[in-house]
């Protein structure tokens, strides 16, 4: 079934994370602040498109569930997709689909999602256009991915249609980003998603991560390291036990990144 993603705001919004995550790692402040705006503008609470993604997130996210209670979700789901008013989030993708293209350019577009999969085959149970036939297959395959059991659930990759455009777009995002550190990609997951909650999920990752990170370097200064690199590691230390006593910015983001990879290397004896 052809499907259109500029028409999916669950892949919109993920494409719009993904493309912030970007800016973050590449220090691109004024492309960030362009995105902010955007998310903020048609994704914070009570907007149509917030709502909207929120029902995809339940079909999207909810696991190892029984499948009767999964066919019930289901069934809800879809009663409260249809209150939603239809041509309310059309004209609002509309709105979000032209200030992509204005302000971010079509790259937003190429980004790779990697449950595209799965958004698609939510967009066509929401879809009213979708035929009867269609649309029970993929409600019986979203009820079965909820209900199974986390050591059966499938890998769920896209098979791109172009695969000259995917796959150079996926090399290059690849050979740039793998390199991260779980602990680091947790933490720009964390800050990307921010703006939706007020930065409370990020408060409570920072307050346990700082613990850890300044546990972990106590520890390394206690080793017979050389005079500078003593030095280095207590100004990081002075740096974190200052951290909690104002507010959380840009470079702090980048200091702790690099405390967390310093820690890695420490740790690793490297």
């Amino acid at each position: 079934m052809k499907h259109n993603k500029k028409r999916n705001t669950a892949f919109i919004y993920e494409a719009l994370v993904k493309e912030f995550t970007k800016c973050v790692v590449e220090n691109n402040s004024e492309r960030k602040k362009k995105i902010v705006l955007v998310l903020k503008e048609f994704f914070s609470k009570n907007t149509i498109l917030y709502k909207e993604l929120e029902l995809y997130n339940i079909l999207l996210e909810t696991k190892n569930i029984n499948h009767k209670v999964a066919e019930k979700l289901l069934h809800e789901t879809k009663e409260a997709y249809h209150q939603l008013d239809e041509g309310s989030v059309f004209s609002a993708q509309s709105q979000l689909i032209a200030a992509i293209n204005k302000g971010l350019g079509q790259e937003v577009w190429s980004n790779f999602v990697t449950n595209y999969k799965s958004m698609a085959s939510v967009d066509a149970i929401f879809n009213s256009k979708t035929s009867i036939k269609k649309k029970v297959l993929f409600e019986q395959a979203i009820v079965d991915t909820m209900s199974e059991k986390p050591e059966a659930a499938p890998i769920d990759t896209l098979r791109p249609l172009d695969t000259l455009a995917y796959g150079s777009f996926i090399k290059k995002f690849n050979n740039k980003y793998d390199s991260l550190l779980q602990e680091q990609k947790d933490l720009l997951t964390r800050y990307v998603t921010s703006f939706a909650d007020d930065g409370f999920e990020l408060r409570i990752y920072l307050n346990e991560e700082l613990k850890r990170l300044k546990q972990s370097l106590d520890n390394s200064s206690e080793s017979s390291n050389p005079p500078m690199v003593e030095q280095k590691i207590e100004e990081v230390v002075n740096y974190l036990e200052g951290f909690r006593k104002r507010e959380f910015t840009e470079k702090d983001l980048n200091k702790i990144l690099k405390t967390q990879e310093l820690v890695c290397e420490l740790t690793a004896n490297d």
